[in-house]
């Protein structure tokens, strides 16, 4: 037992947090991911954010009466009292000050998508993780669903030479334009190309959103976000020699738990498995498209 971190939670308002104590805490679930556990909690949610403030009560119910895990009343109880965070609040507006009050206990901490809202937001936190020697990790699921995985393993194809991909973009007001939904997306397109993005254009209209990234290398990203039609995530990559189709459903195992392995390593190792930078990179890139729908111009990122 003594190499079983003890692991905290911190907003319980996300479908991710009774997923990931299943994941950790039951030993018999599917695909169980051994080596921690979640043992203390702190409820949080926001009151003008009903996808939020609905969930705390039966979340927190939950983790409580069927997986035996302490509820406390800050989040500077749950650092006290684990090894290793999950910041699970689904309000992006509330990551900076939550972490702003857990990182003097320099726990290594996964913060859940999207990392924050705002650009100024994301490079506060990496200041603070910088400041405090406290390793952080943040990304969507669909990052690290196992057909991405395979895809960016291939060698022998020749280098990639651009991406897109597509996925639901619902839009809800407290989590501008593409923050709550588009952020999926996103973060497959970073998954295949890498940071370097330097400037964007959207086109939007009320059922469809089409975003072009430009990297600095002349290699062109996109993302189509819908809010009509199918809610299926996918995309392809082209490479030099050729186009892949990347089906995100082959493969039964669920994104959250290949995400929740690369957050166990995190946690063990205190190496992230994506570099801070390009998760700001990622908030920016958000940000930008964010002004170009609004404006119709290319932005810089």
């Amino acid at each position: 037992m003594n190499n079983i971190l003890k692991i905290g939670m911190i907003g319980l308002d996300t479908s991710h947090v009774p997923a990931f104590t299943k994941l950790l805490n039951d030993s018999e679930a599917p695909y169980h991911i051994p080596g921690g556990q979640v043992v203390v909690a702190f409820p949080g949610g926001s009151a003008d954010f009903e996808l939020s403030i609905s969930r705390v009560e039966g979340y927190t119910n939950e983790l409580r009466d069927k997986y035996g895990v302490q509820i406390v009343e800050s989040p500077e109880q749950v650092a006290e009292r684990c090894d290793a965070i999950l910041l699970e609040s689904v309000d992006g507006r509330v990551h900076l000050e939550q972490f702003r009050r857990i990182a003097p206990y320099g726990k290594p901490v996964f913060i859940d998508k999207p990392f924050a809202v705002s650009s100024e937001d994301a490079r506060q936190i990496a200041k603070l993780s910088r400041e405090h020697g406290v390793p952080v990790m943040s990304a969507s699921a669909l990052r690290f669903a196992e057909a991405l995985q395979d895809a960016k393993r291939v060698t022998d194809q020749g280098d990639v030479i651009g991406a897109d991909f597509y996925g639901p973009l619902a839009l809800q007001p407290t989590q501008p334009g593409l923050f709550w939904y588009g952020v999926h997306t996103v973060d497959m397109l970073y998954q295949i190309m890498g940071g370097g993005c330097v400037e964007v254009i959207a086109a939007t209209q009320e059922d469809h959103d089409v975003i072009t990234g430009f990297w600095k290398d002349g290699r062109i990203g996109t993302i189509r976000g819908n809010r009509k039609g199918n809610n299926k995530f996918g995309g392809v990559v082209h490479r030099v020699k050729r186009t892949d189709y990347i089906d995100v459903y082959a493969n039964p195992k669920p994104y959250y738990a290949s995400l929740l392995e690369q957050v166990m390593e995190m946690f063990r190792t205190g190496q992230p498995g994506i570099d801070l930078e390009e998760t700001v990179e990622i908030i920016r890139f958000m940000e930008a498209a964010n002004e170009s729908r609004s404006t119709g111009k290319r932005v810089p990122i």
